[in-house]
C-alpha cells in the first residue's frame, strides 16, 4: 500500500493522503474520513472525464457531493445512492459505472445531532452549523433534513471536448428557484488551507424527499429540521495520472467563490 501513497502531509489539523488509483481502490472504509476523487484545481482547468467510477466511490462513502463525467449534472450521494441533477433541473439516479472527475464522500457517522428551528437564512444557517460543530474539527460533513424555502439552485450543461475551463462553463449555468420543498442539504465545510484541492468554506447540494428537485445550492432558508454533523480529520484523495496534489491553499479563494455560487459561504 505504501507505494500507492503519492503524498502524505498535514495541512493544519487535517491529515491529507494522496493515493494512486490502485491505492484508492484498496482504501479501507473508515469513519470520520473524507474520501475524494480528483481535485477542484483539475476540474477548474477543464478535467471533466475522471477515472474513478461511482461504484468505487460508493464503496468508501454513503454521503457526498460532486459532479459526474463531462459535468453532466450536480452529484448528490445520499444513503448510499447517487443522484445527478442536470441543467434541465431533472433528477435522475446515476449508474455505478459512471465516472466522476470530482467527488467527495464520507461514511457518514455523525457525532452531533440536533433539532433546529428557523427560519435561518443561508448565512445564519452556516453560523448555526459552525456553533454546533466540534471546534477542533478541520473538516465537517453535514446533513440537514427538513423544510426549506426560497431555494436558489443551479447546474451546468453537459460538456463536449475540447473542454472549456470551468469559469467559462459556469458563466452559462442554469439557475432556478424553488419556493418551498422538503428534503436534504448535503455537503462539507473545508478550511481555507485546502483551496484548490477542495472548495473552501461551505459546499452544499440539495435533494428533495420526492427526488424531483435538486441541485447545487446558492441560497436557501431553513424553516426547521434535523442537523447532523460528522467531523473528519483525514482526507484521502485519488489523483488521476498526470494530476498532482499541488499546493493546497494557494488557489484564488475569490475565484473559487465566483465559480461555486458567488459568495464565500457556499459552493458544485
Amino acid at each position: 500500500m505504501a507505494r500507492d501513497i503519492i503524498d502524505d502531509r498535514f495541512i493544519g489539523a487535517l491529515h491529507v493522503r494522496a493515493l494512486t488509483r490502485a491505492g484508492f481502490d484498496h482504501d479501507p472504509v473508515t469513519e470520520h474520513t473524507a474520501i475524494q476523487a480528483g481535485t477542484l484545481e483539475a476540474l477548474m482547468a477543464g478535467g471533466y472525464e475522471g477515472d474513478t467510477t461511482l461504484d468505487e466511490v460508493l464503496r468508501l462513502g454513503d454521503l457526498g457531493i460532486g459532479t459526474i463525467q463531462q459535468l453532466d449534472g450536480e452529484l448528490v450521494i445520499l444513503d448510499g445512492t447517487a443522484w445527478s441533477v442536470g441543467s434541465d433541473g431533472m433528477v435522475r439516479e446515476v449508474d455505478g459505472s459512471t465516472l466522476t472527475p470530482f467527488a467527495v464522500v464520507t461514511n457518514f457517522a455523525p457525532d452531533v445531532i440536533r433539532t433546529v428551528e428557523g427560519p435561518f437564512s443561508f448565512g445564519q444557517l452556516a453560523q448555526v452549523v459552525d456553533d454546533a460543530a466540534p471546534p477542533d474539527a478541520p473538516v465537517i460533513a453535514i446533513r440537514i433534513d427538513g423544510e426549506f424555502a426560497d431555494l436558489s439552485l443551479r447546474s451546468v450543461e453537459k460538456q463536449e471536448p475540447p473542454y472549456k475551463p470551468l469559469r467559462e462553463v459556469v458563466a452559462h449555468q442554469t439557475e432556478w428557484s424553488v419556493a418551498y420543498a422538503t428534503g436534504t442539504l448535503v455537503g462539507f465545510r473545508f478550511p481555507d488551507a485546502t483551496a484548490g484541492l477542495e472548495v473552501p468554506g461551505y459546499h452544499l447540494h440539495f435533494l428533495s424527499d420526492d427526488r424531483r428537485i435538486g441541485g447545487h445550492v446558492m441560497a436557501a432558508t431553513l424553516l426547521g429540521g434535523r442537523l447532523a454533523i460528522d467531523p473528519c480529520d483525514e482526507l484521502h484523495v485519488e489523483l488521476p495520472d498526470g494530476i498532482g496534489l499541488g499546493t493546497p491553499g494557494s488557489a484564488d479563494r475569490a475565484e473559487i467563490a465566483r465559480l461555486e455560487g458567488g459568495t464565500d459561504s457556499a459552493g458544485s
